[in-house]
């Protein structure tokens, strides 16, 4: 890849992943902290990576750079026994993108970067499968689970004005 070709990548690209991780983490700084930690990876494997295979390799690279990041965090947050309690309350909301946002909030990260990569984002199954290490059909099977859970929590009565 050349400069102008990485430049490019940046330039078309960023966004998406930007809004990607800001969808998992809920945190915008994280989220730009992982986007330039992606590109930096790109970066230097720049000189081995196809332009064509820019997109995929930049939102896998990201994916696998958050994954990491909340591992890392999950372990440190154990090692200081400071796990807070999760307490869960259901507020009524009249905004069906507001249950949407907080259902998909909800769900195990695994399946939702697979619906945030497939639903958001427009990723075909077998990208979604690069992107995250999953085979086609483990990524049906978690968009799958994760769209049921989805439509069981949006049809909560406790949810419903």
């Amino acid at each position: 890849m050349t400069i102008s070709e990485y430049n490019k990548c940046v330039d078309e690209f960023s966004d998406g992943i930007y809004r990607f991780l800001l969808k998992n983490t809920q945190d915008d700084a994280l989220a730009r902290d992982l986007v330039q930690d992606s590109f930096m990876k790109m970066w230097i494997k720049r000189k081995d990576v196809q332009y064509k295979k820019g997109k995929s390799y930049l939102f896998s690279t990201a994916y696998h750079t958050m994954i990491d990041h909340i591992r890392k965090h999950e372990r440190i947050t154990k090692l200081d026994g400071d796990e807070d309690e999760i307490n869960i309350t259901y507020e009524n909301y009249s905004d069906l993108k507001e249950v949407l946002n907080e259902a998909v909030d909800r769900l195990p990260d695994v399946q939702k970067s697979v619906v945030l990569l497939r639903d958001y984002e427009g990723y075909s199954y077998q990208e979604i499968g690069e992107i995250t290490g999953l085979n086609e059909a483990q990524v049906k099977v978690y968009i799958y689970r994760a769209r049921l859970f989805l439509k069981k929590y949006i049809v909560s009565p406790d949810l419903v004005l």
